[in-house]
């Protein structure tokens, strides 16, 4: 039975992309099939390279964000430069930037000036908070649109804010990117246009902030902000077990109050005690409900905790480290990990989260040398070595 292609096979995309949104969407877009070539400077290439040196040398976020792409290294402020990206990109299905606000524009490389060009092409813009209004050329870095976004206030305990603990404003754009430029190819497949796609990290954290914003828009009030715990439902929070871990419960409505008090707590009077049976009454007594909680799996190891609360049927989670979950049984079970090349050797890697069943595995190719492609991407355009090699001695190329 033959397999059936991955999705993206045929479709080239050009990238001028650094740090995590953009590459992050091109990455999606590389792992379904598409030919992504990262157009990055010479002169040290997407700076997201040198965040730190955590995976065997390399930079944890570049490895992840980047993988399956081919590297050309192009100084885009010579003309010479500029020609060879607008010759990739006449080729090009896809062009995708986030270049600080206004400097593709400079460069004729926003969105509207190329699909003007490019009337097939579909061209996105990725910035922090659109190209108009007061905002539009404030810097916006992930943290930064966190704060702007909303996300920070809602986030951490009573005492204290805190970010969220991944660069959620990038990954919120790079989805919609990613979806963005999905659509606008179906669209192209029907009108025979591509057209312009816009997403900013602000736009794409606000959508993800709805439940708060709605929240307090017609509510009137703010959320608290809650720790581990659940704002309006008791018990819902991590607690401490005797062997030192953390198991997090949550019980949603009161017949699992009551299966937790009689299988659990073992303290079965509690399942009709007016201070404890409802959670309305649960959440009013917060500080009761989780000393009962707290005390009963305080006596238990979590594995013994995480049996009887799953025996019971009560939802529940074991709090784990990012060195657990890289060890997690679940992800093992169903084969989840693959190797990636790169520049140090193969790096373990998680397959994209979109399944494909009956097609073709994912193409999760390697993580690509700073100009690794430079000179095989020029001689497809007809370059000859001694054309290259004038480039290369101009600085143009790397």
């Amino acid at each position: 039975m033959s397999i059936v292609p991955l999705p993206l096979d045929g479709i080239t995309v050009v990238a001028v992309e650094q740090a995590v949104s953009a590459p992050f969407a091109t990455r999606q877009l590389a792992d379904l099939g598409a030919r992504v070539i990262k157009v990055e400077r010479p002169d040290g290439g997407d700076f997201a390279r040198g965040y730190d040196t955590a995976a065997h040398g390399l930079a944890s976020h570049f490895v992840w964000a980047n993988r399956g792409k081919e590297s050309i290294a192009l100084d885009l402020k010579d003309p010479r430069g500029r020609e060879v990206l607008e010759r990739l990109v006449a080729d090009a299905d896809v062009f995708v930037q986030n270049l600080a606000q206004g400097a593709a524009a400079r460069l004729g490389l926003d969105a509207a000036a190329l699909c003007a060009r490019h009337p097939r092409l579909v061209a996105v813009d990725i910035s922090g908070y659109g190209a108009e209004g007061p905002y539009a050329h404030k810097r916006a870095y992930d943290m930064l649109v966190q704060c702007e976004a909303g996300l920070v206030s809602v986030t951490g305990t009573p005492e204290q804010p805190v970010k969220a603990g991944v660069p959620a404003a990038d990954i919120a754009a790079a989805m919609y990117a990613f979806s963005g430029v999905l659509a606008a190819l179906l669209r192209r497949a029907t009108t025979g246009l591509g057209g312009p796609v816009e997403v900013s990290m602000l736009d794409a954290l606000a959508e993800w902030m709805g439940h708060p914003l709605h929240h307090t828009m017609h509510g009137g009030r703010e959320p608290e902000r809650t720790g581990l715990a659940h704002a309006v439902i008791a018990p819902y929070d991590a607690y401490a077990t005797a062997d030192g871990g953390r198991v997090l419960l949550s019980v949603q409505n009161d017949r699992e109050w009551r299966r937790l008090a009689e299988h659990v707590l073992e303290r079965p009077e509690l399942a009709e005690d007016a201070a404890y049976a409802t959670n309305a009454a649960r959440t009013a007594h917060r500080e009761r409900t989780d000393a009962a909680v707290a005390k009963a799996l305080g006596a238990l190891d979590a594995d013994e905790a995480v049996r009887r609360l799953e025996a019971a049927g009560i939802a529940c989670a074991r709090l784990n480290t990012v060195t657990e979950l890289a060890g997690h049984p679940q992800l093992a079970a169903r084969d989840r990990w693959r190797e990636v090349g790169s520049p140090v050797g193969p790096l373990r890697a998680l397959l994209p989260p979109i399944g494909l069943p009956g097609g073709a595995e994912p193409r999760m190719g390697a993580v690509p040398a700073l100009g690794e492609h430079t000179d095989a991407l020029l001689r497809a355009l007809g370059m000859t070595d001694a054309q290259i090699t004038a480039l290369r001695g101009d600085g143009v190329v790397a």
